[in-house]
């Protein structure tokens, strides 16, 4: 079964030099060329996957959906028989993202949705940090999952993305720590996500995963993680649900970035569309890297001429 492939995340972010050596120094992907004032980055074969754009959002912008000649075709009916709005794309615009055909739907949960066909090449990709590159044939470049504040959001997206987009949902997530729904379009467990927190949140975009093709790849993406002082939200773990074994770091911009391997796929027919009430098997837990560590227990240490008192 194949829907569609992710093809890329545009994302605006405040600070894109510190967001750029992030996704080339930690992530390992290699420069595609710019675009409309904006860098992009590859993880494939393909001509860009994520494009960084300078603005104040810290968030996406819109995310773009690759499918073919026939089932775009069905795609824009099905968002139109939904009851939204699909508008057509320029040339220019085409021009721009590289794509033969392009158009346009307003998300319920945020960025914009561009439906494309025929995403450029742009030769092979050897990263000099990543070896074996990336698991993107036939599933596109990874998945990404956005967070919404209410539990009527998330019906709302969730029939944006059943009815009018086509995926189809893999499972859900439910516990006292929030609501998630996982759904695919193509073999990966999941293309897209949608998850309700108990909190406000600053951003829609919550995090991005790309999915290296061995676990070394993981635990050397981890390392230079750690190395860089990034923040691990999440360490070494593996997931219930999709089995995938990863790591959260969180980018410059705030969103985090998921670096796994290892994922099941779908195999249709799908029989394991049922709740979990736990995100992990084991591990995905804080970690301090050294510098943070080092000044906290800095900041801890009492100075050498402080009076002392014994504790109450």
């Amino acid at each position: 079964m194949k829907t569609a492939e992710l093809a890329y995340l545009g994302i605006e972010v405040r600070d894109p030099v510190a967001m750029n050596n992030f996704l080339a120094d930690v992530v390992g992907l290699i420069p595609g060329d710019a675009i409309d004032g904006a860098a992009t980055w590859r993880n494939d074969e393909r001509c860009h996957r994520i494009i960084v754009h300078e603005g104040p959002s810290d968030d996406a912008g819109y995310f773009g959906l690759e499918f073919d000649q026939d089932a775009l075709g069905h795609a824009i009916e099905r968002l139109s028989r939904a009851g939204f709005a699909v508008t057509e794309g320029s040339e220019s615009a085409r021009a721009v993202r590289r794509v033969s055909r392009l158009y346009r739907a307003k998300t319920p949960f945020g960025p914009n949705v561009e439906l494309v066909t025929g995403l450029a090449t742009a030769g092979p990709f050897e990263s000099p940090s990543v070896a074996g590159g990336f698991r993107t044939s036939g599933v596109g470049f990874g998945h990404i999952v956005f967070q919404l504040s209410t539990m009527q959001a998330l019906e709302t997206a969730h029939y944006f993305v059943t009815e009018g987009l086509g995926f189809q949902q893999s499972d859900w997530f439910d516990s006292d720590m929030g609501t998630a729904r996982f759904y695919h379009c193509n073999p990966r467990h999941h293309t897209l996500a949608l998850a309700v927190v108990p909190m406000e949140v600053p951003r829609t975009l919550e995090h991005v995963m790309l999915e290296a093709t061995n676990y070394d790849e993981v635990g050397k993406a981890f390392d230079r993680a750690f190395t860089a002082g990034a923040e691990i939200s999440m360490g070494l773990g593996r997931h219930d649900n999709d089995r995938m074994f990863s790591f959260y770091a969180v980018t410059p911009a705030g969103f985090r970035m998921e670096f796994g391997a290892g994922a099941r796929e779908i195999i249709e027919p799908w029989a394991e569309n049922r709740r979990y009430d736990r995100p992990s098997l084991w591990g995905h837990l804080p970690v301090v890297p050294p510098r943070q560590r080092l000044a906290a227990s800095a900041a801890a240490e009492p100075s050498q001429h402080a009076d002392h008192h014994p504790s109450a």
